[in-house]
């Protein structure tokens, strides 16, 4: 297994070394007006370093320039698609623009260091170019490009040819080291605020919520009409009754028609095609469940009291999931049997009985173990969602699913 590359052989090590000299260039600007660059002395290149700062600082109270800085340093610093080396991890640096008086303050000290680290950068690269080019010209015995310190030592041209390369060696060496300084610099100084964090995962939450939310829309959907189909299909074949047989397959055909109808919208809210994915079914629908267990040959007795239409949309859509799915358990586990079904809406709150036999709890909480399985579990997750509760199991001779949902 080969090792990492070294720096020498990776690309981001030359982004970045160019991302640290375009650094240095309004240095190089405000030292050609003051104090100028002809033969500049220690305490005028303090001069030059210090000129810029004001002028950085200022910049970075433009919130746009967080975003500029953000993209540049998502594209020199880190591995990417100009690098020989890809990376998949996020190299934790914004690209959104300042909002905050903190985000400006992060901005300003990030243009600073990169003004000053750059300009630091540069002159050590012309040093050691132009040290490198002298022992160029010492070895090639060239006065007028050899340093004459260089040209007055005793040493053979040879021992020169062969220090060419050091002063470019430790060059590249040491803009490694700067462009790793920066780039770890860029994700402390430029990485999202404790807003953004927050506002990233609040996006991640939703989209899992979402993602939770149509895996049980597919789960109560298709396996009901699949159980329904199974159902209906076996009794139909066991009955030998051709106008039972008719029935059966009519109602697995309206059953399959209404979830290939669910499957549809879901469908849409996935590709995101910006059409409208349809109304999903409340409990004013709730009678062609009730039909659909009927006519798989369960005997389903319904009592609905309350204004059903007064109750919000999201808790109606909600309860009529829950039904769905406490029939379609009841047939996948028990068969056709008695079911008593109670829907009432009073006091400010919703309550959904489902009634059974107990064999069918049983037989329910042995194929998924104790405490029920993905069915009850998706029922209580869809009551918690809406601060309500839903319990299940045995009450006299019957088992019972009860739900409570708050209506506000």
């Amino acid at each position: 297994m080969p090792g990492p590359p070294l720096p020498l052989t990776r690309a981001v090590t030359y982004t970045r070394w160019l991302h640290l000299l375009v650094g240095a260039i309004l240095p190089f600007v405000c030292g050609t007006v003051y104090p100028g660059l002809d033969s500049p002395s220690p305490g005028d290149w303090g001069v030059i370093a210090v000129l810029p700062v004001p002028l950085v600082l200022a910049a970075a109270m433009a919130p746009s320039v967080r975003r500029a800085e953000g993209l540049q340093a998502r594209l020199m610093l880190f591995p990417g698609p100009h690098a020989r080396v890809t990376s998949e991890e996020d190299p934790g640096v914004s690209a959104i623009p300042s909002a905050s008086w903190a985000d400006r303050a992060r901005t300003g000290a990030w243009l600073v260091l990169r003004v000053e680290l750059g300009l630091a950068v540069a002159l050590v690269t012309g040093q050691l170019m132009a040290l490198s080019l002298s022992l160029t010209g010492a070895a090639a015995g060239e006065p007028e490009f050899a340093d004459p310190l260089l040209m007055g030592g005793s040493w053979p041209r040879w021992v020169y040819l062969l220090l060419i390369p050091v002063p470019l060696l430790v060059l590249v060496a040491g803009a490694a080291g700067a462009g790793a300084l920066i780039a770890r610099a860029a994700r402390r100084l430029l990485g999202p605020s404790v807003k953004e964090r927050l506002s990233a995962l609040e996006e991640r939450t939703e989209q899992l919520l979402e993602r939770n939310r149509i895996a049980r829309e597919l789960h109560d959907s298709l396996g009901h009409a699949l159980t329904l189909a199974v159902v209906q299909a076996g009794a139909a074949r066991s009955a030998a009754d051709p106008q039972f047989t008719d029935r059966a397959l009519e109602a697995i055909e309206e059953t399959g028609r209404a979830a290939l109808e669910d499957l549809e919208r879901v469908l849409l809210v996935l590709r995101e095609t910006g059409r409208p994915a349809g109304a999903r079914p409340t409990l004013g629908e709730a009678g062609r469940l009730l039909d659909s267990a009927r006519s798989s040959g369960a005997q389903v007795h319904a009592e609905v009291s309350g204004p059903l239409e007064h109750v919000p949309g999201p808790v109606s859509r909600e309860a009529y999931r829950m039904l769905q799915e406490a029939l379609t358990n009841v047939l996948r586990h028990a068969g056709p049997v008695r079911i008593g079904v109670r829907i009432a809406v009073a006091d400010d709150r919703l309550r959904l009985e489902v009634r059974n036999p107990p064999a069918a709890a049983a037989s329910a909480t042995s194929a998924t173990g104790a405490g029920g399985g993905s069915g009850l579990r998706g029922i209580r997750e869809r009551a918690a969602l809406l601060g309500g509760e839903a319990r299940a199991g045995r009450d006299g001779d019957q088992w019972l699913l009860h739900v409570v949902l708050p209506l506000r």
